[in-house]
């Protein structure tokens, strides 16, 4: 488990680097403000597209297969990035990134594999405290690399970076990994006709529990994305921080979030179960948007961004496992996959939709606008309940 949390965490790291880079990136080839838009948008439609495809491999071929094919990818994707000699190079290097984006749900489907049901939700928040480790400090190294003199950004030296953190992931799989995939399982699956797995797989996305789980899963991305991309131009025009002021703040939610789904996830989900975490997540998600447009001080914001990080934290884990254990052994990799895009498409509506709210309605529109959401999937969540039986069998 640890080897994979630490796969996961240095590739993250790698992703991380890149991120605050790519909007300075775009304008060096003097791309629009919308056409930044569309370089941070265009890896999140790629991988929305191929995320599903990849799980479904992992679930024939193995995981470890998926995740070595997809971390030198992204490997190419980061050195394409660095090599970009115009805005059309970028966009291809983007997408070329999303298409390979494959490790993330096949990373889930191996956590699904080495844990029992009881301890399914404990895995997911171990990989969801790499994301938060992970974005945490690939911005601080890409900051650091790309240099303080905003006229003279070096582009390079950071996505050579991104792509050497992917390349000692890729070390660490191959020499270190093992596959999760059990033999007798994939025997099952091989076994099995294309039309046959298609079939099963299109009965379990008919289930209303497995599609109300993806439901729930794309409504706290997409209001947790509508937070990310507009509250820097909110404390912006509120507290006058600048790109400093915003990195600290994102940098301590990372720590809560870490400090959640690494530690007190698991205790609580083995007490109360996912479903009670779904909905306290979606509660404190909700009352920490509804503070943050009241949060006249410092410590007040602290305690509003506190209360959303760890909603989120339990949250997005939870329904990970959830989703998980709604279904067989055999498809952990195409759930997975499924879930993934279903993150990936409330990352790319969120902000649109957060935007366009800023921009219309008030700085302070986007919150309470998320946090309403909020209400409404916890409203619906209540109504549909949880009454399926879990399938995956324990390990």
């Amino acid at each position: 488990m640890f080897i994979l949390f630490l796969i996961v965490f240095i590739n993250l790291v790698g992703f991380g680097i890149i991120i605050p880079l790519l909007p300075f990136y775009g304008e060096h080839y003097g791309a629009s403000p919308d056409q930044v838009t569309l370089l941070m948008a265009i890896y999140s439609l790629a991988q929305f597209i191929t995320a599903p495809i990849w799980g479904l491999i992992s679930d024939k071929y193995g995981r470890r297969p998926v995740l070595l094919f997809s971390l030198a990818g992204t490997g190419i994707a980061y050195v394409w990035l660095a090599l970009a000699s115009d805005l059309t190079s970028l966009y291809l290097a983007r997408a070329w990134g999303g298409l390979m984006a494959g490790s993330i749900a096949a990373a889930f489907a191996n956590m699904a594999d080495i844990t029992s049901a009881q301890d399914r939700a404990k895995g997911m928040g171990l990989l969801g405290a790499a994301f938060g480790l992970g974005f945490i400090a690939g911005p601080a190294i890409g900051g650091l690399l790309a240099g303080s003199d905003p006229a003279v950004t070096n582009f390079a030296i950071p996505s050579y970076a991104a792509a050497a953190f992917s390349g000692i992931a890729l070390l660490l799989a191959v020499f270190i990994l093992r596959e999760s995939l059990a033999p007798d399982i994939r025997a099952t699956i091989v076994a099995k006709s294309t039309r046959e797995r298609w079939v099963q797989f299109t009965h379990t996305m008919a289930r209303s529990d497995v599609r109300t789980t993806i439901i729930l899963t794309f409504m706290s991305v997409l209001v947790f994305a509508g937070l990310e991309s507009t509250f820097a131009l909110w404390s912006r025009r509120t507290f006058g921080w600048g790109v400093a002021q915003n990195g600290y703040i994102f940098a301590y939610t990372g720590i809560v979030s870490a400090l959640v789904q690494g530690g007190l996830l698991g205790p609580m989900s083995r007490k109360w179960g996912e479903a009670y975490l779904v909905k306290q997540g979606f509660i404190a998600l909700g009352i920490g948007l509804l503070i943050i447009p009241f949060s006249n001080n410092f410590v007040m914001l602290l305690i509003a961004m506190a209360v959303v990080a760890y909603g989120f934290s339990l949250s997005s884990p939870a329904l990970a496992s959830q989703l998980s254990l709604k279904v067989s052994e055999q498809e952990q990799g195409a759930i997975q996959g499924i879930g993934r895009s279903a993150s990936t498409l409330g990352r790319v509506l969120g902000p649109a939709g957060a935007g366009y709210i800023f921009a219309f309605a008030g700085k302070d529109w986007p919150f309470y606008v998320g946090a309403a959401l909020m209400v409404l999937t916890l409203i619906f969540s209540l109504a549909v309940g949880d009454k399926a039986p879990k399938v995956s069998k324990s390990r």
